[in-house]
């Protein structure tokens, strides 16, 4: 019987991107805490900068928020709040800055309309849907040979793996944007610039393995379902 969690072939699908995942991850942790140590030269901490950047930009009514955790820090376009991490919030570092300035990118995205990050916040529903009935939606039809029925789980899981490739542009800009502005306003200079970008493209790695990892268990149930069409039509 066909049993989702112990067939070795999606091992052999699903390692690599596993592995990538985990080295993303330790890269990310690694190189914040880095340069978590190294203060930046003014001495701003995370809220401090993002306030400036946020009225430097036109979004005085942008609210900020702390929230618990490490690296934890996100924008909602929804509710036009920037939510910083205790790690961010109050830390004059140059990791804080970059991922401080790096929620504020997104907030310039929303603001100017940023065509990618419209098309990921429409696909939120689409793909938290997908992400969690698609597999089961395979699991049900391909044991009993609903090919049919695994297709549409196919379906459902590709809208998930659609968000995490249209979540790379959105985060690259925002890191461009991110360091962009911490350039130009002077909080960063020199080697303390360097260690920001380090810190974004660190973060932007585990977007990759995000995709990579996505793409790999889709790729495994088109593998799969072709394996088993082309077995009935024997």
């Amino acid at each position: 019987m066909f049993m989702y969690g112990f067939d070795p072939v999606y091992f052999l699908f699903a390692l690599p991107a596993f592995a990538f995942v985990l080295y993303a991850q330790w890269k990310v942790k690694s190189t914040y805490a880095r340069y978590a140590q190294v203060p930046s030269p003014r001495g701003m901490s995370g809220v401090e900068v993002a306030q400036l950047l946020l009225r430097q930009n036109g979004l005085g009514g942008i609210g900020i928020e702390r929230i618990p955790g490490e690296l934890t820090d996100n924008y909602d376009p929804g509710a036009k709040v920037l939510r910083l991490s205790d790690s961010s919030f109050g830390q004059p570092s140059v990791a804080a800055l970059g991922v401080v300035a790096h929620e504020c990118g997104h907030a310039v995205q929303d603001k100017v309309g940023y065509g990618p990050l419209r098309v990921r916040s429409a696909l939120v529903p689409a793909a938290n849907f997908g992400s969690n009935i698609g597999v089961w939606v395979f699991i049900i039809g391909f044991p009993i040979h609903l090919l049919a029925l695994s297709w549409i789980g196919v379906g459902l899981f590709a809208l998930a793996t659609l968000f995490t490739l249209v979540t790379l542009p959105v985060e690259l800009d925002a890191s461009n944007r991110a360091l962009k502005m911490l350039r130009q306003g002077g909080f960063l200079v020199g080697a303390e610039m360097k260690g920001a970008e380090k810190v974004l493209t660190a973060a932007a790695l585990t977007y990759v393995a995000a995709l990579a990892q996505s793409m790999a268990t889709l790729l495994y149930f088109v593998f799969r379902l072709l394996g088993a069409s082309s077995r009935e039509e024997r």
